[in-house]
């Protein structure tokens, strides 16, 4: 019992300090910021320029995708 006599007043103290910043958050009001703003917009234009590079890469640029060598390389003769 005595070491909860003890923390107490500092478990009151710091709930206090918590309830007031609360209450002092609560009154303030938000001003939106760039994020608030714009945040979607910019998450949604690279998406689609994200999208749209890669559909480039895969349908036109005429890049071989087939990594592997099989069927296209013959080995050489062996020489003694």
């Amino acid at each position: 019992m005595e070491r909860f006599s003890l923390f107490n007043p500092l478990l009151f103290t710091s709930s206090r300090r918590v309830q007031h910043t609360a209450v002092r958050q609560a009154h303030h009001k938000h001003e939106p910021n760039f994020h608030d703003k714009y945040g979607n917009l910019v998450l949604l234009g690279g998406a689609a320029v994200f999208a749209t590079v890669w559909g480039y890469v895969f349908t036109q640029a005429g890049i071989e995708w087939g990594l592997s060598p099989v069927g296209r390389i013959t080995p050489k003769e062996w020489r003694e």
